[in-house]
């Protein structure tokens, strides 16, 4: 589940104001419900024990697409973050033991960054607001890419020229460009910008 009292360590009150995922939980029980089920059996286990359960949902998840004849895309976490070292080396762990699956990811906690880092089936953000500005320089001059989240495109793509250089791409379908989700499948699948980690990326929380 999302917020620091979960698993997002690093949530800045940009990010906390408008989560998505945070506002699901809310809207609908049943996924407050499984969330806090997944949380139940990861906060307090070992590093074997994270693997293990990790490894069997992506192993499902391998059945399920070569079942549908569909792209190995995973996306970790919709919601919530990486909510501590050891977790987040699981997930090295899985990730590499995994290299048919093209992951990617997106985390504010700057560890979690470092820790998976340089995995070539690996897509990795670190998610950026005016609150954390430091540590995204420091992140991106390792050569991580960027998610930034301003009120609107104009003002995240002046802000991240002024810290890297560069003003990013706006997410399309952030944008209203192209849909969440369609018959082709999902927005991020059908553009492709962050799945093979093209370009530092801008999210307008007004959309416009």
């Amino acid at each position: 589940p999302a917020g620091k009292s979960c698993s997002c360590p690093n949530a800045t009150a940009v990010c906390s104001k408008v989560c998505y995922a945070g506002k699901l939980e809310k809207v609908y029980k049943g996924v407050r419900e499984n969330l806090l089920h997944n949380w139940d059996l990861l906060k307090d286990a070992n590093r074997e024990e994270m693997i293990a359960l990790l490894d069997e949902m992506i192993k499902e998840f391998i059945k399920d697409s070569d079942k549908r004849n569909a792209p190995k895309l995973f996306r970790i976490h919709w919601d919530g973050d990486f909510f501590s070292d050891e977790y987040a080396q699981a997930w090295r762990t899985v990730i590499l033991n995994n290299t048919d699956v093209k992951f990617w990811v997106y985390t504010r906690v700057p560890t979690a960054a470092l820790i998976l880092n340089n995995i070539t089936n690996l897509s990795i953000y670190f998610s950026t607001d005016s609150e954390n500005v430091d540590n995204a320089k420091a992140i991106n001059a390792e050569g991580v890419k960027l998610a930034y989240l301003a009120d609107t495109f104009a003002m995240g793509q002046a802000d991240l020229k002024a810290m890297i250089g560069k003003v990013g791409a706006k997410c399309p379908e952030n944008k209203k460009q192209i849909p969440l989700i369609s018959q082709k499948g999902s927005a991020c699948v059908s553009c492709g910008l962050c799945i093979d980690n093209k370009s530092d990326i801008v999210f307008s929380a007004k959309k416009k």
